[in-house]
């Protein structure tokens, strides 16, 4: 894993695929922002094939760069696959934000196991409530429709 001990706590973590990125994305990363230094786990072509069981229609490279040129980024790391819980216990994140869409899709159980083990050091899990009518799901049902 890569050494994150340059940048300023408290440390702000937030896991995405970033593909088809969209306003949605924006509202999770700029109230992540509020609360510190923001590392954006971004996870790799193979990571999201492995839960999503498709590959992303941009590549790793691209979304990162995507990311990489938003000012309420401070960092981006690769992630493959869901490993927000050794990614939480290595990093010790103060906080770890997430749309709150996880709470029941596939997801849930990595959530959970996140819940428990960011009490070992008080770290704060925040939920930001889902962007309405937005998603990268809907944007390829709509790029396939047309």
């Amino acid at each position: 894993m890569l050494s994150l001990k340059k940048l300023k706590r408290p440390l702000v973590f937030v896991p995405m695929a970033a593909d088809l990125f969209h306003h949605g994305h924006i509202n999770i990363l700029l109230k992540a922002k509020k609360h510190g230094t923001v590392i954006v786990g971004l996870i790799t072509d193979k990571g999201i094939k492995s839960y999503k069981k498709r590959l992303p229609l941009i590549s790793f490279k691209n979304r990162k760069k995507i990311l990489e040129q938003l000012i309420c980024v401070d960092k981006v790391i690769p992630m493959n696959g869901l490993r927000h819980v050794e990614y939480a216990n290595y990093y010790k994140f103060e906080y770890f934000v997430h749309g709150d869409d996880w709470k029941k899709n596939v997801q849930s159980e990595v959530r959970a196991k996140l819940f428990d083990a960011m009490k070992k050091w008080k770290g704060k899990i925040i939920e930001i409530p889902y962007t309405k009518n937005i998603s990268s799901s809907k944007i390829r049902k709509l790029m396939t429709k047309g």
